[in-house]
């Protein structure tokens, strides 16, 4: 078996904090030029979108050179180059940092921006505008939080402490507590803890809940209740893919402002920032693995439903 060795570090620069893009060449294929492999690997390009990247120098190997479209198709090569960056919408809300230190960045993200690049999603994300905004290149997300929920994320500064920080969350040595704002229904008892299988299958916007072993478990509370809206804590016991909104839609009080449960809705046009998820990652607790220190963090975001109804449905 072919050991796994580290991939060269990128001889491009970030772009707008976002890295350049790394293929390694594989090692079987009958491609008899590196021009070849890249047209058919990127075939959701446009036509001649890859042939003017070659010509114009735009892809590089691992010395920071061009390399030509005819260059002999070589088993195991790096090659970097820079996407084509989407345009986005600004999100026009703050991205605050409620902790730093020399190894972790705890930042309070606002809903509708991503966590990290992805699809149509790039500079327009918590990871590129904190390394913009806070001058750290390296820095790196140790799990996701959902676009359209707000709330805490942890960044690791270092990426060789990455492994470690992101090690607390697949061990469940976080404890993560979040705050929604659904429908009030007098007959649901609570708290209760909530737990099923759920399903999220690639390219399907929705997860499901199936039959089986159960995977994901989730602690429901409610702390108030007026003018039929109910204010809940949410502690997740365990880190399914929308198990919050599946589990509260399953108990037939769906988070306001979700597109997606009970039922998937049309897109949200680019640009349209009303009616927030009204989801928020509260807390954050957790022992440093690196230093020792135990980190209790809390989110200054407000549930403008709660606050004012009408401002939020608006």
């Amino acid at each position: 078996m072919r050991r796994k060795t580290p991939a060269p570090a990128s001889p491009l620069p970030q772009r707008h904090g976002v890295d350049a893009v790394r293929v390694r060449l594989p090692f079987s294929g009958e491609w008899a030029t590196v021009g070849e492999y890249l047209v058919a690997r990127l075939s959701g390009a446009a036509p001649g979108v890859v042939a003017e990247m070659l010509d114009s120098g735009l892809v590089v190997g691992a010395d920071g050179q061009p390399v030509a479209a005819d260059a002999p198709y070589t088993p195991g090569l790096h090659l970097w180059f820079h996407r084509d960056l989407p345009a986005e919408v600004p999100v026009p809300f703050p991205l605050e940092v409620v902790h730093r230190d020399d190894h972790v960045v705890v930042a309070d993200k606002p809903h509708f921006l991503a966590t990290t690049p992805r699809g149509s999603h790039v500079t327009e994300t918590a990871l590129a505008r904190l390394r913009r905004e806070l001058g750290i290149p390296e820095l790196g997300a140790a799990h996701r939080l959902d676009r359209l929920t707000a709330g805490l994320v942890l960044f690791v500064v270092r990426p060789e402490e990455r492994g470690a920080y992101q090690t607390l969350f697949g061990e469940r040595r976080v404890r993560k507590e979040y705050e929604a704002i659904a429908p009030y229904d007098a007959s649901l008892a609570l708290p209760r803890t909530v737990r099923s299988r759920i399903l999220k299958e690639r390219g399907v916007p929705a997860a499901r809940e199936v039959e089986g072993d159960v995977n994901a478990e989730t602690l429901v509370e409610l702390v108030g209740h007026e003018d039929g809206l109910g204010r809940y804590r949410l502690t997740p016991r365990t880190g399914q893919t929308h198990q919050l909104r599946v589990h509260m839609s399953a108990l037939g009080v769906p988070i306001l402002g979700d597109p997606l449960y009970p039922v998937v809705t049309g897109p949200v046009p680019a640009g349209d920032f009303r009616r927030p998820l009204q989801l928020l990652a509260r807390r954050l607790e957790f022992t440093d693995p690196v230093t020792g220190v135990e980190h209790r963090l809390r989110s200054g975001r407000t549930l403008r439903a709660w606050e004012s109804y009408q401002d939020w449905a608006g």
